[in-house]
């Protein structure tokens, strides 16, 4: 798996809980260009590896920041980011991948955002700002004090709508926010399940190409069943998947080094070419053409309707 040495330049408090990382080359080399919407994935101590998206402006290639905020409640790669990284720690990333591309010729795009959801999407204002092309954002969380880059973004001007739930402001209108945008309109969501739920229905009489969406957790469990035969078209080795397992879970076992980051079907790190055999996917990467194509899936957690499947591996 290809990676990257970086050293942490600086650490900055963005908010309540959260905490902005920005990640240089030791020897001052321009790190691989990247998109806005793009993610990197951090290798940090025991093994963990967690993806975190891209919140600097696309033109700086010599620096990737990304911004974390604490869960408490979560699997332990926030924790282990705040209380590890520190100015001067030297840690090896994944290049940038892009399951979340902005539109740029769009007429018009809605960016919106929830809690740490706004990393993304501030990569995707800087970039249409750069490119004069127009743009709104709507940014919601629970307080202004745990608001990342909230008054930065406010200073842009009446493009940036803030809402906090502790606040008058009170809770976003979703339905509301898509109704009035203009006529072809692109729009672009990331953010804690029930907004994106919330998201997800306001916009389902709209084109599937204009409505762009990024998931911090799956939406479905994975794929445990087993029962089939996974074939290695590469080395023509066939691996039997037991239940309770995944496909993931035995090419590790039999010491096949096939790429893996979250482990939950989100971020594409596993994605990997089906030459013959019908998935069962559980991703939350792939648009609803892109799994009737049955040309990729995500080995972390989806599994098969076939009794065998030949990957490209």
């Amino acid at each position: 798996m290809e990676t990257i040495v970086v050293r942490v330049e600086a650490v900055r408090r963005e908010a309540q809980h959260v905490h902005s990382y920005e990640l240089r080359r030791p020897d001052g080399a321009a790190l691989p260009p990247f998109q806005a919407g793009a993610h990197i994935d951090l290798h940090l101590a025991g093994g963990l590896v967690r993806s975190y998206s891209l919140t600097n402006a696309q033109t700086e290639r010599q620096r990737y920041v990304v911004a974390v905020a604490l869960d408490a409640g979560g699997r332990g790669g926030s924790r282990c980011v705040h209380e590890r990284l520190h100015a001067g720690t030297l840690l090896s990333i994944g290049p940038p991948r892009n399951h979340f591309p902005l539109h740029e010729d769009a007429g018009h795009s809605v960016l919106i955002a929830g809690g740490i959801g706004i990393t993304p999407l501030r990569a995707m204002q800087a970039r249409l700002a750069q490119l004069g092309r127009p743009w709104e954002l709507h940014y919601g969380a629970r307080t202004r004090a745990g608001a990342a880059f909230a008054d930065e973004l406010q200073a842009l001007g009446a493009q940036v709508h803030l809402y906090f739930s502790d606040a008058a402001s009170g809770r976003m209108d979703l339905a509301r926010t898509v109704q009035a945008a203009p006529a072809g309109a692109h729009f672009y969501c990331c953010g804690p399940q029930a907004m994106l739920q919330a998201f997800e229905a306001a916009t389902a009489a709209l084109p599937a190409e204009r409505v762009h969406l990024e998931r911090f957790a799956a939406q479905q469990a994975p794929a445990l069943d087993g029962g089939f035969v996974v074939e290695l078209a590469r080395s023509g080795r066939c691996l039997p998947v037991a239940p309770g397992t995944t496909i993931l879970d035995q090419l590790l076992a039999h010491g096949i080094d096939a790429p893996y980051s979250c482990m939950q079907g989100i971020c594409g790190a596993c994605e990997t070419r089906v030459l013959e055999g019908v998935p069962e996917h559980r991703d939350s990467v792939l648009g609803e053409a892109e799994r009737a194509g049955n040309r990729t899936m995500m080995v972390c957690c989806s599994g098969a309707r076939s009794p065998v499947l030949r990957l490209d591996l």
